[in-house]
């Protein structure tokens, strides 16, 4: 699909013409180091994400049509889906043939793939990191490539997943209160009662549960979805596969801690997890038959329209903390800008425009609270408070208190990391160990084996 901002207007624009009108005092809306009306007779091409939630691609397109407008800039935006890697698939063709949008959405780990054709974007990414503070630490490892910036993290498809739970039923049948642990206020946080919210806590729970005939839903397949929980669960024991200076290091108390624990939590799973892909957990959620997952408000929002009982009674809230802290899965998404794009200046100020704290809350309230920014200054929109039923069910979907994000194959350099999580070794290790009966420590082997073929970029 194909949208269009405003006719271009065709004039020409001398440097005497753009610092005369600077000179008589023409505002900017938002804080940008690029000149206003130079970009007039010009056109951007945008190629991004297609939304899953209807109506939220609309709320993007309006921004870009009030910025076209402001700038006499059409702007023209094609949304791509992610069914079948479609949008990288995009991303791939374009960058190889060396022309196509001028700017691009990418997911994961694909800032680093194009880092060579993508266009240095620390001037707009510093610029915000001024505005608004400290920026993730997943989006810097992840578009940050050789100390500069070649992604614009974007509100838009950026996400987190937390756990997303029944209340009633861990309240009749594990005697937890999660909406009283986790209320929608974080100045009503209890300090030692989230304390008490960690891993041995989140098994005893699902034991319980899977006896109540309501289990926990954690996939353990090699999709996202599982990579990500079990990702932030290996940091939260201090796991870690390859550090930053390419030294293996999976060998190690804390990795068979880890292990160990999940023999025990697997076995309170439903067995099919196994071979659940990303819509697996939802899936199992929605059904009613299931009583937690780890996901984004994404199943929340399809159960309100399938069944209204189960989304009631849902709960987001933070992961269950680990001998080295609380850790949450983060897949954020970038805008890139090709090297090869004909108006950088506008492109530039585009993506300054779209990524301001007033655009982002416009795109997290027509997401209903999915899309998340990757500044925690912008966790304090009135969406995650408002949304229902019930009220305040997303409110604790960002990461608040001492809930810290992170991604599988970190702090290993980025090339390495992109294999480790693409392969899915963690997940695969887990899997050998708790539905394949190996020993532990010849799965740390096998790992071990796998990681050195990492090194070898």
């Amino acid at each position: 699909m194909t949208v269009t901002g405003l006719p271009a207007i065709s004039r020409k624009i001398s440097r005497r013409s753009v610092l005369k009108s600077a000179a008589l005092g023409s505002a900017a809306t938002f804080a940008a180091p690029y000149v206003k009306g130079a970009y007039a007779a010009g056109s951007l091409s945008l190629g991004v994400w297609d939304h899953w939630v209807p109506g939220a691609n609309k709320a993007l397109t309006a921004l870009c049509n009030e910025w076209g407008a402001k700038n006499n800039c059409e702007v023209k935006i094609d949304y791509i889906t992610s069914q079948g890697e479609k949008d990288k698939l995009t991303a791939a063709a374009e960058a190889q043939a060396g022309t196509g949008h001028d700017i691009m959405s990418h997911r994961d780990w694909n800032i680093r793939i194009h880092a060579e054709v993508l266009e240095p974007l620390d001037d707009v990414v510093n610029g915000l990191v001024k505005q608004y503070g400290p920026i993730s630490p997943v989006a810097e490892y992840l578009a940050r490539i050789k100390g500069s910036w070649r992604g614009v993290p974007t509100t838009v498809g950026s996400q987190v997943k937390p756990c997303c739970s029944r209340f009633d039923l861990y309240q009749q049948h594990a005697g937890i209160d999660l909406r009283e642990m986790f209320p929608a206020d974080e100045t009503k946080y209890d300090n030692a009662k989230i304390a008490n919210w960690n891993w041995d806590t989140y098994l005893d729970s699902a034991q319980k549960l899977y006896k109540a005939g309501f289990p926990v839903g954690l996939p353990m397949g090699q999709t996202s979805d599982a990579v990500d929980w079990v990702g932030a669960l290996f940091a939260s024991y201090g796991v870690v596969m390859v550090d930053a200076k390419d030294n293996i290091k999976i060998d190690s108390d804390e990795t068979r801690t880890a292990l160990e624990y999940l023999k025990k939590l697997m076995a309170v799973n439903p067995p099919e997890v196994y071979a659940w892909d990303d819509a697996g957990n939802n899936r199992w959620l929605i059904s009613g038959k299931g009583s937690s997952i780890m996901n984004p408000p994404s199943a929340w929002a399809v159960a309100k329209r399938d069944n209204p009982t189960v989304a009631a009674n849902c709960w987001t809230h933070a992961m269950p903390c680990g001998p080295k802290g609380r850790f949450v899965g983060q897949l954020p998404q970038f805008y890139g800008l090709w090297n090869f794009s004909k108006n950088k200046s506008a492109a530039k100020d585009l993506l300054t425009f779209i990524s301001q704290k007033e655009s982002a809350a416009k795109l997290v309230a027509a997401s209903f609270g999915y899309d998340l920014p990757s500044f925690k200054t912008m966790y304090d929109f009135d969406t995650w408070k408002t949304v229902e039923p019930p009220l305040g069910t997303v409110y604790s979907y960002p990461p608040r208190g001492d809930e810290q994000t992170s991604i599988a194959g970190a702090p290993a350099r980025s090339e390495v990391g992109a294999q480790i999580y693409n392969q899915a070794i963690n997940t695969v290790m887990v899997a050998k160990v708790t539905q394949g009966n190996e020993k532990i420590d010849d799965v740390i082997k096998w790992a071990e084996n796998e990681l050195e073929g990492t090194l070898r970029v």
